[in-house]
């Protein structure tokens, strides 16, 4: 398997698909709904009648087919400052706090704080996400996710947003939560990339266009410009603290807009990773998405 994906028919029925040795053809898994079983490696049947998406990058499909995200995480936690361009932008932001994140960046001790729990505020492919009314500063933070079993085993990647207001989060790091913590706060998906082997690392391409389509911001990364291994984020999750299967830990964020850059209603947000596909989202008022 290589990329898993869910999906609901005009029936409300929940389906998952799975991609085999020929990239862009999903088959359906008979038998069940659960993507951790999937993730687990148990063996089905698959319909050998393949389904084709629209697009071979956001994944959309047709024959009425909605896709949905690739799970439900019961819970989904963040890692802060894992990129030496997220530490320069938090020092640039926060002009009376500069040492808290200078200090972060070099302890052994990352930043880790939770985004969500039970799905409340997290959404999928094509869903809305939400910003804070409270805020004229608000960005996307694209990130790879890792999809966790119950001892912190990596199952999967996913790609996550971790919708953020940078204007409440200089005012004071104490407001951290109330500055990633809102609806529509958190976006993954659309698949769960799952190679039979641990990747050496991804790139990361965000584009953030307007309401009429014309790109106002573009950039791209790659993990190896982390500072933190993956390995190392779970070994201090798990550090104390229970987590449950299907935990999402996104790893941080190494592109971040410019100051003058802040999204509003209307704006669609694209984060595209070559292995997993393009996370496509529509951007709303977080007070509407209540």
């Amino acid at each position: 398997m290589q990329r898993m994906i869910r999906w609901v028919d005009a029936e409300g029925q929940v389906g998952i698909g799975i991609e085999l040795e020929e990239e862009g053809r999903f088959f359906r898994i008979m038998g069940t709904d659960d993507p951790f079983r999937v993730l687990h490696g148990e063996a089905f049947e698959v319909d050998p009648v393949p389904i084709v998406p629209l697009d071979r990058y956001s994944l959309e499909l047709g024959s009425g087919l909605t896709l949905l995200p690739p799970l439900d995480p019961p819970e989904v936690w963040c890692a802060g400052v894992t990129y030496e361009r997220s530490l320069d932008a938090r020092m640039e932001e926060s002009v009376g706090n500069r040492d808290v994140y200078a200090d972060v960046y070099r302890s052994a001790r990352p930043e880790l704080f939770l985004k969500d729990a039970a799905g409340r505020r997290t959404v999928g492919p094509g869903d809305t996400i939400g910003i804070r009314g409270d805020s004229v500063w608000n960005v996307p933070e694209p990130e790879i996710g890792l999809v966790l079993g119950r001892n912190g085993k990596i199952l999967g990647y996913t790609i996550g947003n971790d919708v953020s207001s940078r204007e409440i989060e200089a005012a004071n790091p104490l407001y951290l939560t109330q500055a990633k913590v809102f609806a529509g706060g958190c976006a993954i998906g659309p698949a769960v990339y799952a190679p039979p082997r641990a990747p050496h690392g991804f790139q990361i391409v965000m584009r953030i266009s307007d309401a009429d389509g014309d790109v106002i911001y573009e950039d791209r990364t790659t993990t190896a410009q982390m500072t933190r291994s993956f390995d190392e984020l779970i070994s201090w999750l798990t550090r104390d603290n229970p987590i449950a299967l299907g935990t999402v830990l996104l790893t941080g964020t190494g592109l971040v807009p410019p100051d003058d850059i802040s999204l509003t209603a209307g704006h669609w947000v694209e984060i595209h990773v070559p292995e997993i596909g393009t996370l496509v989202n529509p951007v709303a008022f977080a007070s509407t998405l209540i």
